[in-house]
């Protein structure tokens, strides 16, 4: 497995990016209200981000419903993470169980010494025992690198930048121009944000897919996975998906793609019996994928890897 050293390059950059607009935004709301100190400026900012960080995971655990799942309920769940956190090297992480009417399973926390787990209730009889602990080992992939902060922080800068956008766009104040100027700011840095929550987000998943198979996991178990969580999020109806929405950069895979995800997996299913074999993923490791232009401007504006890039690149950890 490769170093991790350019993930955490750019959970930094894309950190700095982030606190620099919100210190922006609060220095014109700060200049708007009369407010002139940069010491208050930065301290308002820490404030925020720091807000973000504490909180961040317990609004993941909420938004999610998830409880606690008992070593009694599931005993070879937690047998799965137990195992794989000895893999990682890190501490076992606790294991919730998320009341969401969609397959799936998601990593959150503030650290790798405080992760979370968790798996929602369709994907118990959806994977088998190799696919779902290729899953859960994506998961602790997450915790080891640490990266599941950074995405819970970030992501909710461009919704602080909509709101502030919104508020001075449309505040009734005509006569000052600021405020206008202000709202288009926030909104300008809306779309800033958005993209770099995007792009982190698509970036963490490669490595995290990497380390399940470092874990232990065979590549295919991990694919036929994500082919079979496609096909379970293409049969929810849209209201599951759009209340789940805000959150979908946290699950394996992007829920709101599922039906392209599902095409582009049939290319690849040469039996047609909605699994991938390891014979299968074999055969695309020694061919090229190209994706179409439209695929590509798909992936920028989407929470994960375009399926087809992310598959190939798993094809060639295929022993």
């Amino acid at each position: 497995m490769r170093g991790t050293w350019k993930l955490k390059l750019r959970m930094w950059i894309t950190s700095i990016l982030m606190f620099t607009i919100v210190y922006f935004l609060v220095m014109l709301a700060g200049w708007y209200l009369g407010v002139r100190s940069y010491m208050i400026w930065l301290f308002a900012s820490l404030v925020i981000v720091f807000l973000q960080y504490w909180f961040g995971p317990s609004l993941v655990k909420r938004s999610m419903n998830v409880r606690p799942l008992s070593e009694a309920e599931a005993p070879h769940i937690h047998q799965m993470v137990e195992e794989l956190a000895n893999e990682a090297g890190i501490k076992k992480p606790e294991i919730g169980l998320s009341e969401v009417n969609i397959p799936n399973a998601f990593a959150y926390g503030r650290s790798s010494r405080s992760g979370h787990i968790a798996i929602t209730r369709p994907i118990l009889g959806l994977l088998d025992r190799d696919e779902l602990r290729a899953v859960i080992g994506h998961e602790m992939g997450h915790i080891k690198h640490n990266d599941m902060i950074v995405t819970s922080a970030v992501s909710v800068i461009p919704m602080i930048c909509y709101y502030i956008a919104l508020s001075f766009m449309f505040s009734g104040d005509r006569d000052n121009g600021a405020t206008i100027i202000i709202g288009i700011v926030g909104y300008l840095f809306y779309l800033i944000g958005q993209l770099l929550v995007l792009f982190i987000s698509r970036t963490r998943e490669y490595y995290a897919d990497e380390a399940s198979v470092e874990f232990g996991n065979r590549p295919a178990a991990l694919v036929s996975a994500l082919y079979k969580l496609s096909y379970g999020a293409a049969r929810c109806d849209n209201d599951t998906i759009s209340d789940l929405n805000t959150n979908r950069a946290f699950f394996v895979n992007d829920i709101n793609n599922a039906q392209n995800d599902i095409n582009d997996f049939r290319q690849i299913d040469f039996d047609g019996n909605g699994k991938i074999t390891d014979d299968e993923l074999r055969r695309l490791a020694n061919s090229d994928v190209k994706i179409s232009k439209k695929n590509g401007l798909m992936e920028l504006l989407s929470t994960h890897p375009d399926s087809l890039k992310r598959v190939k690149r798993l094809a060639e950890l295929e022993p």
